[in-house]
């Protein structure tokens, strides 16, 4: 017989714990592109803009289905045009499909208070600092950092321009030509903290 002063252990059952996930993107902390500053009503003249993408492209379409259809009359043979139409179609449409794609994600456009990257602008204030060119041999730390807009990495035929924003984060800023455009978007960000107006804006009183 057992003491009936000794306590009976009971197993409790093991109650397994799990750590709330966390839903957000990868990129979350690191997203460079969000505009700390409201964007300003009147953001001034544009000083650089690059389309992103061309509608010359499109004419290439039209001009291979000619040169296709001139050679099939040269040859006295059956004209496909069948053939011609569906390759057509395909052709023309995906250029179009293309260029838009291109003018939406990969263009800029700078004005005298705001920079647009692809489809997201940032208020020039929300720029602290705009680096030069790195004409050294050493690694900036700018040179590996994420670029402004939807797209992580500087697009391609494009170069980057080293910003720090104001929330501490690196980025690049990017163009194709990129001279003139580090040189329009180092005397507009020189502008904003002097606090200059966008020409022709009228100042109080006038």
């Amino acid at each position: 017989m057992t003491d009936s002063s000794d306590e009976r252990q009971t197993d409790e059952p093991e109650v397994d714990t799990v750590e709330a996930e966390d839903t957000r993107p990868a990129d979350a902390e690191t997203e460079p592109a969000v505009a700390l500053d409201p964007l300003p009503e009147d953001v001034g003249e544009t000083l650089f803009y690059e389309p992103g993408g061309s509608w010359w492209v499109v004419v290439i379409g039209p001009a291979l289905l000619a040169l296709t259809l001139w050679l099939e009359i040269a040859g006295k043979g059956r004209i496909h045009w069948e053939v011609l139409t569906i390759f057509g179609v395909v052709l023309i449409g995906f250029s179009i499909l293309q260029v838009k794609a291109a003018r939406r994600h990969v263009s800029v456009r700078l004005t005298e208070q705001t920079l647009q990257q692809g489809t997201r602008t940032i208020a020039l204030s929300d720029i602290v600092t705009v680096y030069p060119e790195n004409r050294g041999g050493d690694f900036q730390d700018w040179e590996s950092a994420p670029a402004l807009g939807e797209l992580h990495a500087v697009p391609r035929r494009r170069k980057g321009v080293g910003v720090k924003l104001k929330n501490g984060k690196l980025a690049q800023a990017w163009a194709r030509d990129v001279d003139r455009f580090r040189s329009e978007l180092t005397d507009a960000h020189l502008a904003v903290k002097l606090g200059l107006p966008p020409k022709g804006t009228k100042s109080p009183g006038e």
